[in-house]
């Protein structure tokens, strides 16, 4: 009897251990993904800065530096790191599908130095490129790689549930220190990486994108991405129409856009066809030229990932054309065609800024911050065909609590609409990573 129990005492003291093992390399992770997302946000910031220095300088240098550095990052990425192309979310779907394949490819160190290093070229040379869709990839990537921390016995007791988890974790919980939203973090995940809701009940997952948001805001503060929009208690009567007309329009120009990346024979000359395919750092170059002379010519508007932009015209302080948002498609298509490594969330917060800025000529009546939202969430939703995680990240992002419902209604409008012309981008460019093997 004495021997039983103190066998089973020494079974419980076993998995305990175990379990604590598990659960705080997830923290660690974290904690870690954490500290890489503030200082890779601060890396593209600074590199950000210094274009907007040597344009500031000099108006013409883009005309030169742009396209030079597009073949450069387009050689490196594809003689040292491919697999680190685009914004990583469909890496990182792809790899949840087939984590014990395509983890070892897509998931490694040195993709996640690729990424970094290549997106803060790109931002160097002005292209029209966000910060969160890499966080998200090296997230997932350096949580995949804490895998070799477990002992043997810990990982063949979880199997692949185990490396799936800490890809999905990592992923999530570098959206939330990205944008400083761990609400749109575990949206995420649920939403756009699995598509389902297996994952709902998952605290380890949940405590590490809180874990990767509590770093987040102990190294930058409790700052709102695009800061508090003022929004008064009235709401007008065409409300209605405007949450109709801005979903309709967003989702039109965000599946324009999906199309347009997933269908490039179908509209691409054959002479660039051919070249993307005999000599893709020419090709490069050429898309650098094109990024530099529309945004040498929209004064200087259309580089970079579009926030100060999308934060100048929520504030009121900025009015852009209704060109903008078109030039501004123009410029991400020209980005992400090389296969630069660069995200789309902020571009196409941006384009949804500029969209609702633009119909502001029409519903006048309304107040511009409340239109702005619209378009943003509108356009992100389209792009993404994930209308929870575009609306609760929006919310989030502008502290817009009182445009829940409108904010949520454009999504799932615009969404909608989207599918008529493409499916999710991310699930497609996915299934291009599995077609592959």
């Amino acid at each position: 009897m004495f021997l039983s129990s103190l066998i089973d005492n020494r079974r419980t003291i076993l998995r305990r251990q175990r379990r604590w093992l598990y659960i705080g390399l997830f923290w660690l992770g974290a904690v870690v993904t954490g500290l890489v997302a503030v200082f890779y946000a601060r890396l593209i910031d600074f590199g950000y800065e210094t274009f907007l220095r040597m344009v500031a300088a000099h108006w013409w240098l883009p005309l030169f530096v742009t396209p030079a550095v597009a073949a450069l990052g387009v050689w490196i990425t594809r003689r040292w790191f491919p697999g680190s192309e685009g914004s990583g979310i469909p890496q990182v779907i792809a790899t949840l599908h087939d984590t014990r394949l395509l983890g070892p490819r897509l998931l490694t160190l040195r993709i996640l130095i690729g990424k970094t290093a290549v997106s803060f070229l790109a931002i160097l040379g002005g292209f029209t490129i966000g910060r969160e869709g890499p966080t998200i990839h090296v997230g997932a990537a350096l949580m995949y790689s804490l895998r070799r921390f477990y002992p043997a016995r810990l990982r063949s007791i979880y199997g692949v549930g185990l490396e799936h988890k800490l890809a999905l974790a990592g992923a999530a919980a570098g959206l939330s220190a990205a944008f400083n939203a761990p609400l749109a973090g575990v949206v995420f995940a649920i939403e756009e990486l699995t598509r389902s809701f297996e994952q709902r009940t998952s605290g380890v997952l949940i405590t590490a994108i809180i874990f990767a948001g509590v770093v987040s805001l102990a190294l930058q503060g409790n700052y709102v991405y695009f800061g508090t929009i003022a929004i008064d208690g009235h709401f007008p009567n065409l409300l209605v129409v405007a949450v109709m007309m801005v979903g309709i329009l967003a989702g039109v120009a965000g599946g324009a856009f999906c199309w347009l990346l997933l269908n490039t024979p179908r509209w691409m000359p054959a002479q660039l066809l051919s070249l993307r395919a005999n000599s893709p750092v020419l090709f490069g170059a050429a898309c650098g030229l094109f990024i530099a002379v529309i945004g040498v010519a929209s004064g200087g508007h259309l580089f970079g990932s579009g926030y100060a932009e999308a934060r100048s015209m929520l504030e009121g302080h900025e009015k852009f054309g209704a060109a903008y948002p078109l030039l501004k498609i123009a410029s991400m298509v020209g980005s992400y065609l090389p296969g630069t490594p660069g995200g789309l969330f902020a571009p196409s917060l941006a384009i949804g800024a500029g969209i609702g800025n633009a119909l502001h000529m029409i519903f006048g009546q309304m107040q511009l911050p409340m239109l702005i939202a619209l378009g943003m969430v509108g356009y992100l939703a389209a792009v993404t065909q994930s209308p929870i995680t575009a609306f609760v990240i929006v919310i989030e992002m502008i502290n817009g609590h009182a445009l829940v419902i409108s904010l949520m209604a454009t999504a799932l409008i615009s969404s909608q609409v989207s599918k008529f012309f493409a499916p999710p981008l991310y699930d497609a460019l996915a299934q291009r990573y599995l077609a592959k093997l």
